[in-house]
């Protein structure tokens, strides 16, 4: 059912339990090949400074690399941190990272627009 999707864990930490190529799918389209990460704080780090100039640890990072290709980097223990500030679980908390990274690599920005896509998609994957 999945098609151009894969996924790496350079964590040693369990992945949950999240239909990633379907959500991908979904929203990008079957066509679209995808490479998603897992990666932990350090190396987070290290992709944030050296792709946007920002020396932070972020939770996700998406980068198109052309219209029909892309990638994304998930940091599991920053979503973990984060997760109990947005009122969910760890595992959900990486579900919505994942959603906002594809609107991302949909070519959208934050603002209205961005939050009702997200919104709709989370709602149709229970996120």
């Amino acid at each position: 059912m999945a098609s151009n999707f894969s996924l790496i864990n350079k964590t040693k930490g369990t992945l949950p339990r999240v239909p990633f190529a379907r959500i991908k799918d979904r929203m990008l389209g079957e066509g679209y090949e995808l490479s998603l990460v897992f990666v932990g704080d350090e190396e987070s780090r290290e992709i944030s400074i050296r792709t946007k100039g920002k020396d932070y640890i972020p939770n996700v990072l998406s980068f198109p690399l052309n219209e029909s290709e892309g990638e994304m980097f998930i940091n599991p223990f920053e979503a973990k941190r984060q997760a109990k500030d947005f009122g969910r679980t760890p595992a959900n908390m990486v579900a919505f990272l994942f959603v906002h990274g594809l609107a991302h690599l949909k070519g959208m920005d934050h603002g209205a627009t961005m939050e009702r896509t997200e919104a709709k998609f989370r709602k149709e994957f229970g996120i």
